[in-house]
């Protein structure tokens, strides 16, 4: 509707806006039981996720998992919980990443876009950020999953999430949905430069590059989450102008029974270690944001596997988080799938 030729009685609509709407994994919204609870099964019961028969799984994570499991979890979660703003890491760095690409946008394109941001699992929630954004005015929407590199289980169902919401909109926006960007070559350039920052006196023996896992059957069904891992570690060698030997992928945060991608990084980094490599560094290529997987499950339960057996230096490169060439880069993915809405 032409708002300059709506009668006076209208009801008044907004100006119009687009929406960039980045979202996260989740986060539980606190350590306690309870709150574990609701974020664990939130999380296991997506069958993006799990993809078991809901008859044979929810009996087993209703009355097995989840009364043993939120109490591990939560354990793991106050080693690493931001306690000044009571808020998971992943929460607070969210929160910055959405600061300084709302900052890098709105220099571009004024009031003419609305930033926010949204988790897949626990709040803010998806559906509840797409209304807001309905409400102020967004007649177009960019739904962005933070995830580099693509896969059915951390991409897909970010973006199912966000259909889904847009289904409870009686006036739907127009909608796109950022595409992987795990070659793209500012993203590459960000991560080449985090690894050299971290590393002042040069090369260790290693860099290991860990991804989150998936079930190998996700990969021979046809999910690309591998080839775009691999890749990803290429371009990042070759960037960094190493020797292939030196830098190894490998997967991490295994759960269930099945076989999943292999190496494992927690055994690869102790047979590394044994095989006299005694000075590793590892980057999370996978996480825009470091998590519960990146500084409890890396930084803590996997090196400790590479000290005790034998390792001596073990380097933690952070993930790239709010660094400036990191939301340069999305912001230039961002742009570029802005075009023909906003130019």
């Amino acid at each position: 509707m032409d708002r300059t030729q709506a009668p006076a009685d209208h009801p008044k609509i907004p100006v119009e806006k687009v929406g960039i709407l980045l979202a996260n994994l989740g986060t539980p919204d606190g350590t306690d039981y309870w709150s574990m609870r609701r974020y664990l099964s939130e999380f296991l019961s997506d069958q993006r996720v799990i993809d078991y028969p809901k008859w044979k799984w929810q009996p087993i994570l209703q009355g097995i998992i989840l009364s043993i499991r939120p109490q591990k979890s939560g354990a793991a979660y106050r080693s690493i919980w931001n306690e000044e703003a009571d808020e998971s890491p992943l929460l607070t760095i969210t929160k910055q990443q959405h600061a300084a690409l709302s900052d890098s946008l709105h220099a571009r394109y004024g009031d003419q876009v609305l930033v926010d941001y949204c988790m897949r699992y626990g709040n803010p929630s998806t559906a509840s950020k797409v209304r807001a954004m309905v409400e102020a005015g967004c007649s177009k929407i960019l739904f962005c999953p933070l995830y580099p590199q693509y896969a059915g289980a951390t991409t897909a169902t970010a973006n199912d999430q966000f259909f889904r919401a847009l289904m409870q909109e009686t006036w739907q926006p127009a909608a796109r949905t950022l595409p992987p960007y795990f070659d793209n070559p500012a993203f590459i350039d960000a991560l080449a430069q985090s690894v050299t920052r971290a590393l002042p006196d040069g090369q260790p023996d290693l860099l290991i590059c860990s991804y989150h896992g998936l079930p190998e059957r996700y990969l021979t069904a046809g999910d690309p989450y591998h080839c775009h891992c691999q890749k990803t570690t290429r371009l990042l060698r070759e960037k960094l102008g190493w020797d292939k030997d030196r830098v190894l992928t490998t997967f991490q945060s295994k759960f269930g029974p099945e076989e999943w991608l292999k190496p494992a990084t927690v055994d690869e980094v102790a047979r590394q270690a044994k095989a006299g490599n005694r000075r590793i560094a590892i980057c999370a290529p996978a996480f825009s944001a470091d998590c519960i997987e990146t500084l409890e499950e890396i930084n803590e339960e996997i090196r400790d596997s590479f000290i005790e057996a034998g390792g001596e230096s073990f380097t933690y490169i952070p993930c790239l988080n709010d660094d400036a060439a990191h939301i340069a880069a999305l912001t230039d993915r961002i742009v570029a799938n802005l075009a023909g809405w906003l130019d």
